[in-house]
Formats: structure tokens, sequence, C-alpha cells
């Protein structure tokens, strides 16, 4: 299964699935339905916490990404909910979650935001895989119907002109080829639940997956 998405949307869902994956830990009479859970994630947001790590550490948006890790997380006990503490006050600490904080510093350290969610995969034992659905440093720009231009995933959340099209930018934004791979191979793809313009179409602007979601055999359900 392939589940493509962002925002809390996705994390919800991701927690339910898990419960269907393969575990060599649970009795034989249980039949898994999932043998491989792969989550692709939107990496475009500018708001709260991630948008403050991305402007100030030049690091992509961690906070999408630390839901998911969280909701594919063996269990939710005291390390998984360390990983979802916000701070409540502190000069610079105050908004802050401890593991968008965890997920910068692995990326510093690591030099490679990819490594950085394989290891926190690790760490928290989660039952499936995390891609970001690009490496790339991309922020949304939509054309409303009036013909104005919008910049970032804040503003287009909060306009409220239609929006006639959606744009990343830099255009040329590439998947990591994990994911394509995993399209390939799945059976079923999901996108959604989320926002349309902000946590869905983002990932279909990324080079290469329309293609490899068109070419996939998979059933495909939106959501």
């Amino acid at each position: 299964v392939v589940s493509i998405g962002g925002g809390t949307g996705l994390s919800t869902l991701l927690r339910g699935l898990k419960h269907h994956v393969k575990d060599p830990s649970r009795p034989a009479r249980f039949k898994p339905v999932i043998t491989r859970l792969t989550a692709v994630v939107t990496v475009t947001d500018e708001g709260g916490s991630s948008g403050r790590l991305r402007t100030e550490f030049g690091i992509l948006p961690p906070g999408d990404i630390r839901n998911c890790l969280v909701a594919l997380a063996e269990d939710e006990e005291l390390f998984t909910k360390l990983f979802s503490y916000r701070f409540s006050n502190g000069r610079g600490l105050a908004g802050h979650s401890l593991g968008n904080l965890l997920l910068t510093a692995l990326t510093h350290l690591t030099r490679d935001f990819g490594l950085a969610v394989k290891v926190s995969s690790a760490v928290l034992a989660i039952r499936g895989e995390i891609f970001p659905s690009t490496l790339s440093d991309v922020r949304l720009r939509a054309q409303l119907t009036d013909g104005r231009w919008v910049d970032g995933e804040s503003r287009i959340t909060r306009t409220r002109v239609p929006i006639r099209r959606l744009h990343m930018v830099p255009g040329r934004c590439r998947p990591l080829p994990e994911t394509l791979q995993a399209i390939q191979e799945a059976d079923l793809i999901t996108l959604g639940p989320g926002s349309l313009y902000t946590s869905l179409i983002p990932n279909l602007l990324v080079g290469g997956i329309v293609r490899a979601i068109q070419a996939s055999s998979a059933l495909k359900v939106y959501i």
C-alpha cells in the first residue's frame, strides 16, 4: 500500500492502516492485509513550527513527517509522546515540537533530510516507511480566478478567492527513486484525506509522480 498526502489526514489514515501490516510477533492465526506500507508526504508547509525551522535552518518542513512517524510508531508510549511534545513557553522554543527539533538536528548531523527521516523511523520502530515527496526546497504558488498570484501555502490556505491553477516553485523537482519503486510495486494507492490544494495536489506536482501512478496497475482510491 502506498498512501500519498499530508497534514493530519494522512497521519490519521496511517494510524489505522498500521494495524493491518505484517508483524512477525503476532499470532500465526492473524492474517495481515498489508505486507508493505509506504507513506509519501508533502513538504510545502510554511506555517507554525515547521515554517520557523524552515526559515531559520534551511531544512524541509518536518511537521507532517513527524505526525506520520508518530502515527506509524510501534507503540505510542513515552518516546513517541516525547516526539509529539510541544513546548508551551520559552524564548525561541514556544510552539516548537520536540520531534521537529530532533528532525532538524538529525538533518544537520547527516546533511540529508531523507536519511534523518530513516533514522527517526528506526528509533521509533515504525510499521512502514516514510518518504518526503521530494528533497527539493519547494514552495507553492497559486493563480486565483481573478488573475492574482498568491505565494506560499499559508497564504493560499487563507485566500477566499477560488484557485484556478497551482504551481510548484521550482517546477523541476524530482521524487525519491524509492517512491517511484513503491508506486510501481503497489497493489493499492491512496490519495488523501486532506486539503486538496495544500496536502494532495502538491505531491502530484512533483515530476514523475503522476506518470508513475498512471503506469501502476494498483487500485487507486481517492479519500
